[in-house]
């Protein structure tokens, strides 16, 4: 069982950046596609990127496009996101999975989900 752990998330202004990471505990990263979701008070879970497994491919959702980067380590175990010029639309906790596609629309995760990061935009 893949176990991933999260951290990286805190309060910052709008404008902002933060840099999440995703690490696997137990087993390697390297056969899976991964992406990163959050979820909002109230609202879904929601996709927003995701990155092959070798990291050449990555997707991102029209919301974050341009201002998050998904990278990845092979080598630590690990999955990255940058998020820079932060919103407080982007307040949520955000999580990363194994996914079965980088399609970002249809990511199909699979696993089991971490605890997540949480991320507070606010003035």
């Amino acid at each position: 069982q893949l176990e991933l752990v999260e951290s990286g998330g805190g309060l910052v202004q709008p404008g902002g950046s933060l840099r999440l990471s995703c690490v696997a505990s137990k087993f390697t990263l390297r056969p899976f596609a991964m992406g990163w979701f959050r979820q909002a008070p109230g609202k879904e879970p929601e996709g927003i990127a995701c990155i092959s497994k070798l990291g050449e491919t990555t997707n991102y959702t029209d919301s974050v496009k341009g201002r998050f980067t998904i990278s990845r380590d092979n080598a630590k175990g690990a999955v990255y996101l940058q998020m820079n010029r932060l919103k407080p639309e982007d307040t949520a906790v955000y999580r990363c999975i194994a996914v079965q596609s980088t399609d970002v629309t249809n990511m199909r995760a699979f696993g089991s989900w971490g605890q997540g990061t949480r991320v507070t935009v606010s003035s």
